[in-house]
């Protein structure tokens, strides 16, 4: 059974896992206190999500995020760990949808293992994966994935986004906004420009779509930055601000890269940390 929000219907949406660098999805929190949560392997990979979010709101079908997609190479794949498991197209069958009947994707960023799953190859070409959706993205972004840094470079692959350009699906947004009723679009900047994360507010209950703010649960901690962040004390003072609102008003927390959990309430811990009251089950 898929959660429900008030008129929304949500379903959790999974492109299976990646292995990451422990080291870069923890920054400067050493090895022996992050690997109790997270084992690495022998290359010092862990194992993170890769997980959307199927929002149905009466004639929309809303999907935030869409994955690492199909699109790798043996070497890029190896790297990765990444195995196909059907993807985001499984997924969405299991929610009753397709692919073509997405009317809205929205793009917390544009790195790989967000927006991956954007494009598809078809008879040699590049295609996007949604064609009768509208594809939602903060402006700001949208230029600096054109012109990112040294440091940030390897976190974005052209190909995902090209076709977006010419299609005349790309809506580029300023800042937060209320994409419709009940669905806001929250700026964020410590993981990289105009990252935007997603309030979704319906009757009594809120649900927020943490994207690369608070990947997992060993994240709750302020200080626990990925090194992968461009302005690490910008996200730590986000998440403050973001999760003290969320343990105020009791908000449920999707969480895209958590292996073991995708939603949960938090609570204080009685140590001033915040943890995982209850997990929130998406069906």
């Amino acid at each position: 059974m898929a959660l429900r929000l008030g008129r929304f219907e949500v379903h959790e949406v999974s492109d299976g896992n990646i292995l990451l660098d422990g080291g870069a999805m923890f920054g400067v929190v050493p090895r022996p206190l992050w690997e109790k949560r997270f084992p690495p392997d022998d290359r010092n990979r862990i194992t993170c999500a890769l997980r959307c979010l199927l929002i149905k709101d009466g004639p929309r079908t809303i999907l935030i995020d869409d994955g690492a997609g199909p699109r790798w190479d043996g070497k890029h794949k190896d790297m990765y760990g990444l195995v196909s498991t059907g993807g985001v197209d499984a997924a969405l069958a299991k929610a009753g949808v397709d692919r073509f009947a997405v009317t809205d994707v929205v793009l917390t960023h544009l790195h790989f293992d967000h927006a991956g799953g954007t494009t598809r190859s078809e008879k040699g070409e590049l295609a996007l994966s949604f064609p009768n959706a509208t594809y939602h993205l903060q402006r700001r972004h949208w230029r600096w994935a054109h012109h990112p840094t040294d440091k940030d470079a390897g976190s974005f692959r052209p190909e995902d986004f090209a076709p977006l350009e010419k299609s005349g699906r790309l809506h580029l947004l300023e800042g937060n906004t209320e994409l419709y009723p009940g669905v806001h679009l929250v700026v964020s900047e410590g993981h990289t420009v105009g990252l935007q994360l997603v309030r979704l507010e319906a009757e009594d209950k809120t649900l927020f779509y943490c994207s690369d703010l608070v990947p997992t649960t060993a994240h709750l901690r302020p200080a626990w930055v990925a090194a992968y962040d461009l302005y690490p004390l910008t996200t730590i003072e986000e998440k403050k601000q973001l999760l003290a609102q969320a343990l105020e008003e009791e908000w449920i927390l999707f969480l895209e890269h958590d292996p073991h959990v995708a939603a949960c309430t938090v609570k204080d811990d009685g140590d001033g940390h915040l943890v995982v009251k209850e997990v929130v089950s998406l069906g």
